[in-house]
């Protein structure tokens, strides 16, 4: 048994593939060299073939929201890279740029329809270990997913806030107001009413002791609901800035995309003008 087939055996994508499987894909692969801080691909490019790493070290990593380099990961001898793409023959979802001097074995896309035709089993067990990583994804999502903003806030509110809103809420409504009117006319009407014998005879200074220590309890608990306001409105301002952001990144890369093509265009374009005239 090989090498190359001893290391398949240790890559999950391989796991599940015999001994026979394993022989018929390292008869496919083809070995490629990189020198340091050579790109091995880009995020983007057109993708057909996977990376097995036999030796040195390949860093794998996309660019954030903000366009800062986030490191996916530095995958080290053994270990596969560029798999997503080999499959369903998409552009690459991340840049692969080599840390050290390295060497690969290559498989690309025609080579594995060629073993899935030569063991037609191999695409299940290939097919099976795709889906549990779909499976971990999954769950990475449900748990990591972005946040509502009004969930994300009402999560954080404690018992004293949430009574805040609340008595916010209901003294800046009609049906307190009302109920408050109500209440005043009541007040001084059974005081000029019950005359000698009122409990808080006119100017009523009961009354305006009453409602100063009710303005004075109410102003603090109504900032205090102003200031969550703030916090939520910050919150949705920093969720769109995020929205905003990766709209310009995403123009900005289909514009590198537009470019690229130009430039193939051209090339090819140029080619054949050149063919013509040596015709």
């Amino acid at each position: 048994m090989s090498a190359n087939h001893e290391m398949l055996a240790e890559i999950p994508m391989f796991a599940l593939l015999d001994d026979a499987e394993r022989a018929a894909l390292v008869a496919l692969m083809t070995p490629q060299k990189f020198e340091a801080g050579q790109t091995i691909f880009t995020y983007g490019d057109v993708g057909d073939s996977v990376h097995i790493l036999r030796r040195g070290k390949v860093e794998v990593f996309v660019e954030s929201l903000e366009g800062e380099k986030v490191v996916l990961a530095q995958n080290e001898a053994g270990d596969a890279f560029g798999e997503i793409s080999v499959l369903d023959g998409g552009p690459r979802t991340a840049t692969a740029v080599a840390l050290e001097e390295c060497d690969t074995l290559v498989l690309d896309r025609e080579g594995l329809l060629h073993l899935f035709r030569e063991h037609p089993h191999s695409a299940l067990d290939l097919l099976t270990v795709m889906g549990r990583r779909l499976r971990a994804t999954d769950e990475l999502l449900r748990t990591q997913v972005t946040r509502n903003v009004n969930v994300e806030v009402a999560e954080r509110l404690t018992f004293g806030q949430r009574i805040a809103d609340l008595v916010a809420t209901f003294g800046g409504s009609w049906p307190f107001i009302i109920a408050f009117g109500v209440f005043l006319v009541a007040w001084m009407a059974l005081n000029v009413r019950m005359a000698q014998r009122a409990f808080d005879p006119y100017p009523f200074i009961l009354l305006n002791l009453v409602l100063s220590t009710l303005a004075a309890l109410q102003a603090p608990v109504i900032m205090m609901s102003q200031n969550r306001q703030a916090f939520k409105d910050r919150l949705q301002a920093e969720l769109d800035y995020k929205v905003n952001l990766k709209a310009e990144l995403e123009v900005a890369e289909l514009h590198r995309k537009i470019d690229r093509h130009y430039e193939a265009l051209q090339i090819g374009f140029d080619r054949l003008v050149r063919g013509g005239n040596q015709q």
